[in-house]
């Protein structure tokens, strides 16, 4: 025992130490701004100088910000598609990046429906892991009881599929969680669920069991959370229906039978004991009629709830609060399948307040000024080419004015050159000259529960293909719009149909199911999956209003001060009053009658041997 705390003090010492440095490092990257954006810009296209993209542009080898930002274009996914479909497919010639591409991870965003594929490196991965390492410094100051007791974090891997070329592609999370960095080299980070729960690709198994381990160890955990809001959420709601199984198993000492596979049998009876005082306590606790607080009341130690809570997570907040009984919930890292940007330097902020502050040694960063529509989705716009005179309003991380709202566009290591992501930020403030933003949304996304993300025009086509099976019925859609109902287990996407019928041919209810279906087939790679693969989303409603519901829509925004001549139908609603306003004129409701078509990977793989 003497020598293993002998041991652990120099580790001890030595964490510090890194502390120290890191939070030093943010000080003087955060100090000058625009002199490190520079040298990361000509370190980039220095270390990319030969290959073929930068080519095309004829950059000859420059490597200063004016010449780049004249000659290289801004650009979408869809530019490079082809490019990254040569490097699926096994061109390893030097086409955006001069380092060997390692992996293709998934983006959450959709391309023709399908997952877009963002090339990274080994070095990639070692500058996301700096930025993790930098998160653990700021937390070491302001957690409480930071680098003590275990955090029961609900994490899982996707399906990953190898491209004809012989590249992994796979989301960012699954390469991490696969990896031997997982804890970031940190003591601090300990889990309770064993790796083998974490990979088990089967979402019952993985989340029965990480749940299970959970609680043997309920009172080791301090802090809980997930990747989402809604992969917490969707735990505890797991933990609403199979409490009982649960428990059952701590009392005996045994794993359900349902759990089958080996590796996650043999970890979780590692820390399985027969526990009957412990089960006792979760049956009272899960059998009382209010869940309210059930975060503390199981996790008596519990300081802080950790998940993304920005964007489209926000609509999560009151349902975490209730569950943790208003514990501190804290967003801490910005990133993306392109990269990692930044950290929140204060993470136990209200969620309404979050910023990241963007790291720039990172990538070279670039903002184009936004002027959306502030909220109010109504129209139909896609990301487009910019003309010239919009390519030159973009402006560097040092020039963003506080208050205004940008597109984020990069510039990275490994092979995006001034690439639009997607995300709509606002400047915050500042941390010394560095700024701090907000995450607003996704630009164009109207519907997202989890990694879903649907648009306006993907969901104008799952439409328009729905509405022909009410053609032989003499039926049509006059009007649609559409929101997330989170009310339910798990949430699911509801679509509102005022219908212009003929009351002679009345259309069947199986009918308007099966249009549902239609509607859930034509929408994008991750929808699918989260209802046909890991059950994180619920069955796609339509609910058919009274005629002249629409007209009572629009005579509500008008009287809020929407005018009357630009008055669009709204295509997604959020707010609550006009979400009640259409459920109050509900006549009829139907729900998809099974799962949509999904199998792993990519339709443009599916044919190739």
């Amino acid at each position: 025992m003497e020598r293993s705390v002998a041991n652990e003090a120099p580790k001890a010492t030595i964490m510090v130490e890194d502390y120290k440095k890191n939070l030093e490092f943010i000080e003087e990257v955060t100090s000058n701004v625009d002199e490190v954006q520079c040298r990361v810009l000509a370190e980039i296209l220095s270390q990319n100088a030969h290959v073929e993209y930068l080519q095309r542009y004829n950059l000859n080898g420059s490597t200063d910000r004016e010449t780049f930002k004249k000659l290289v274009p801004v650009i979408t996914y869809e530019d490079i598609q082809p490019d990254i479909k040569r490097i699926a497919y096994g061109d390893k010639s030097p086409i955006l990046c001069s380092q060997p591409i390692s992996e293709l991870l998934s983006s959450s965003g959709t391309s023709g429906g399908e997952s877009k594929l963002i090339p990274s490196t080994e070095a990639a991965l070692g500058r996301r892991l700096q930025l993790l390492k930098l998160l653990m410094s700021v937390m070491s100051q302001v957690a409480p009881d930071f680098g003590k007791g275990k955090g029961m974090y609900f994490m899982f891997i996707s399906s990953e599929q190898k491209t004809p070329g012989g590249l992994l592609a796979r989301f960012f999370t699954t390469s991490f969680y696969k990896s031997p960095y997982i804890n970031c080299g940190y003591p601090c980070r300990k889990f309770t669920s064993p790796t083998a729960t974490i990979l088990c690709q089967d979402s019952y198994q993985s989340m029965y069991s990480q749940m299970l381990c959970g609680l043997c160890q309920n009172q080791e955990v301090l802090r809980v959370g997930s990747l989402f809001a809604t992969g917490f959420i969707r735990g505890i709601r797991f933990l609403e229906k199979h409490w009982s199984l649960l428990c059952n198993d701590i009392r005996n000492g045994t794993i359900n039978t349902q759990i089958t596979d080996p590796s996650v049998r043999e970890a979780v009876m590692e820390i399985l004991k027969p526990d009957p005082k412990l089960a006792d306590f979760i049956e009272a606790e899960c059998s009382k009629d209010s869940w309210q607080g059930i975060i503390t009341r199981l996790w008596p130690n519990t300081k802080y709830v950790d998940a993304i809570l920005t964007g489209s997570m926000s609509q999560y907040i009151p349902i975490l609060d209730y569950y943790s009984n208003s514990l501190p919930l804290i967003s801490t890292l910005y990133g993306s399948s392109e990269c990692h940007f930044g950290i929140n330097l204060n993470p136990f902020c209200k969620p309404s307040e979050v910023s990241y502050t963007l790291i720039p040694t990172m990538c070279y960063f670039e903002f184009l000024p936004y002027h959306g529509n502030s909220g109010v989705i109504d129209s139909i716009s896609m990301p487009k080419s910019l003309n010239e005179k919009e390519q030159q309003q973009l402006v560097d991380l040092a020039d963003v004015e506080i208050g205004q709202e940008y597109e984020l566009v990069v510039t990275t290591y490994s092979g995006l050159y001034r690439y639009r992501v997607g995300d709509v930020l606002r400047v915050a403030g500042y941390k010394n000259n560095a700024p701090r933003f907000n995450f607003l949304c996704r630009e164009n996304v109207i519907l997202s529960i989890g990694a879903d993300f649907t648009n306006e025009v993907e969901l104008q086509n799952a439409v328009k293909n729905a509405v022909g099976d009410l053609m032989p019925f003499d039926s049509q859609v006059t009007e649609y719009t559409s929101y997330v109902d989170i009310t339910t287990i798990p949430s699911h996407y509801v679509i509102f149909w005022e219908l212009n019928a003929n009351d002679s041919t009345p259309v069947p209810p199986s009918v308007f199911e099966d249009c549902c279906l239609t509607i859930e087939e034509s929408l994008n790679y991750f929808y699918r999956e989260g209802r046909a693969s890991n059950a994180s989303i619920g069955p796609l409603e339509i609910r058919v209003v009274e005629i002249g519901t629409f007209d009572k829509l629009m005579d509500y925004c008008s009287s809020l001060g929407a005018s009357m001549n630009q008055y669009k139908t709204p295509r997604c609603v959020k707010y609550a009053p006009l979400i009640e306003l259409l459920n109050s004129r509900v006549v009829s409701r139907y729900f998809s009658p099974m799962c949509p078509k999904w199998v792993p990977g990519y339709k443009k793989w599916n044919n190739t041997s």
